[in-house]
């Protein structure tokens, strides 16, 4: 299982998480507040700002968490067109770059075991277990996939598309069977 923070280390690596996600929460409400698109730049080159204060290779490793997000801003612009509102889907577009970009900032400069210890020490600690539990899985999952895709392009000339579902279930099931015979051996979650 793999944390998401950053090798490239920062300034705001030193910062608490605490302040850190209670800064993330109240710009994100904030910026969803806003309607204007020019205070929504603004919180753009603020963001990017911060995100390039982290040097070259944070700056790469920040924009290649922002590639999922693409495809539902292009989602978004097509819609938008359709609908013949572009203002509105720029605005909409423009606030999911923002707030993934502030959360990607926040992921990849904390560390997974703060986050879950003040998870912990605010919600208790079969919340925090379980947060940080799924967190951990996204990338494991997302690695079994690209496996079970090389398998089938290895196999076959067709496309795996749905045909990977069922192996990834089956392998997450499988990785949950072992992380809970893993807790029960360590005395479950009393």
């Amino acid at each position: 299982m793999l944390g998401l923070t950053s090798a490239h280390k920062t300034w705001m690596h030193r910062l608490p998480v605490g302040p850190k996600l209670a800064l993330l929460a109240l710009f994100s409400v904030v910026l969803f507040w806003l309607d204007n698109l020019w205070p929504m730049l603004v919180a753009l080159v603020l963001v990017a700002a911060l995100v390039a204060s982290g040097g070259a290779g944070f700056a790469r490793q920040a924009l290649r968490l922002l590639q999922p997000v693409w495809f539902f801003v292009a989602l978004l612009a097509v819609w938008h067109l359709w609908l013949n509102d572009p203002l509105n889907g720029l605005r909409i577009a423009l606030r999911l770059v923002v707030a993934v970009t502030a959360a990607n900032l926040v992921t990849l400069t904390s560390r997974l075991s703060d986050m879950i210890d003040l998870i912990e020490r605010l919600l208790g600690r079969k919340v925090a277990l379980t947060l940080g539990l799924a967190l951990r899985f996204v990338p494991v999952l997302g690695e079994r996939a690209a496996m079970l895709s090389l398998a089938w392009r290895a196999r076959s000339q067709k496309r795996a598309a749905w045909r990977l579902v069922p192996g990834l279930t089956v392998g997450a099931f499988d990785e949950a069977d072992h992380m809970a015979e893993a807790l029960r051996a360590r005395g479950g979650l009393v």
